[in-house]
């Protein structure tokens, strides 16, 4: 069990959320882990954001810092190894239980598929494949969910004697619920208004959480897949998930040269503009529902994460906190606006430089300064 923590202090608020890999064992999570947690990740001169685990670390890489010309730190995703689920880890079999717990702390799933064939690599079903595998991995997961509804239904029942309206609800949601997920579907998939989703998300179940698939195949397969991985970009077309397709042994490699010119020469060689990792890293931070806001000096240019639909003054406490609790206004600058007239002179002169207030929902690659008074 691997976690990559970040640090934090009580002048500045962090956003941290974590992202769980699972998948059956000798799918390659750990080797993807080790990949995503090492230090030399291959943007020498890249832009990222830096994550700092305890073991190593993730890069966030964001182009549009290239274009601000800076290198800059503040990204944090947590990702954590889970070690490999196997049949019957709901009822709590050795130390199963404990690895559905560690999901349970996870705000979303990167579910690892083996989809390639190596005979040197048994495969603890005995043979390949990845729909098999990720059905495997959802009963054991519904089934613990089903546990947890069960509780909540039978919570639920005692509360509709009252008679009111909000709680025959409430259970008649929580029934149809079960019957859904005993039906051998995912709660994400469970059709929700604002007061189900409220009531599911009280019940913190395991298939509720977002996923991404991640189709680990070998070399052959990098740039056109193979048709494991057709079948399993079909399969998540139907659950409105997404598909990264890499090789995790490949992605190995990549993380042992020592130069960028190094990597960047073995990815030419194998016809790839950047290592699988960069692109899976931004799907987790999508999925984990993140997105980042820039300040820009004279002295330097940095990107912070914040969640998205989050207002002004919050985004101005990740900062620090007292540039929310002082909170006046925020000048924005929208990235293309500043990428169009190239300096912040130029784009006020355009009139394309606003000032915000309190009620302001930042967007993904605002360019902000904060005015605050404590």
């Amino acid at each position: 069990m691997h976690w990559i923590s970040n640090l934090t202090t009580q002048n500045f608020k962090s956003v941290i959320m974590k992202c769980g890999i699972v998948g059956l064992p000798n799918v390659g999570k750990s080797t993807l882990f080790n990949c995503l947690s090492n230090a030399k990740a291959q943007s020498a001169n890249y832009p990222f954001c830096t994550i700092e685990p305890n073991l190593g670390t993730v890069s966030v890489p964001d182009p549009r810092l290239f274009e601000l010309e800076k290198i800059v730190n503040p990204e944090r995703v947590e990702i954590v190894d889970i070690a490999g689920l196997v049949k019957g880890a709901s009822k709590g079999e050795g130390l199963e239980n404990q690895f559905l717990a560690n999901i349970r702390e996870c705000e979303a799933i990167i579910h690892v598929l083996r989809c390639f064939d190596n005979g040197n690599i048994v495969h603890v079903e005995g043979s390949v494949d990845p729909l098999r595998d990720k059905e495997i991995i959802d009963i054991e997961l519904q089934l613990k969910d089903l546990e947890t509804i069960g509780k909540a239904v039978e919570k639920a029942k005692k509360f509709i004697k009252s008679g009111k309206k909000e709680d025959i609800l409430t259970y008649e949601t929580l029934q149809n619920l079960q019957k859904f997920v005993e039906d051998g579907k995912n709660a994400r998939e469970f059709p929700m208004d604002d007061f189900t989703k409220s009531i599911i998300d009280d019940v913190q179940l395991l298939t509720k959480k977002p996923v991404l698939y991640v189709c680990n195949v070998d070399e052959n397969s990098i740039k056109n897949g193979n048709e494991w991985v057709a079948k399993i970009e079909e399969m998540a077309k139907t659950e409105g998930a997404e598909v990264v397709v890499l090789a995790a042994q490949i992605e190995a490699d990549i993380n042992e040269l020592e130069t960028f010119e190094e990597r960047q020469m073995f990815l030419e060689e194998l016809g790839l503009e950047e290592p699988g990792v960069n692109r899976l890293i931004r799907k987790a931070y999508d999925l984990l529902k993140l997105q980042t806001y820039f300040t820009a000096g004279v002295k330097e240019v940095r990107a912070w994460t914040i969640g998205q639909g989050w207002t002004a003054p919050q985004a101005a406490g990740v900062i620090h906190t007292d540039f929310e609790k002082g909170f006046i206004r925020a000048e924005v600058i929208k990235y293309n606006d500043y990428m169009t007239y190239g300096s912040e002179a130029k784009v006020k002169e355009a009139g394309k430089l606003s000032v915000e207030g309190k009620e302001y929902i930042v967007q993904d690659g605002d360019i902000m300064h904060f005015r605050f008074n404590v």
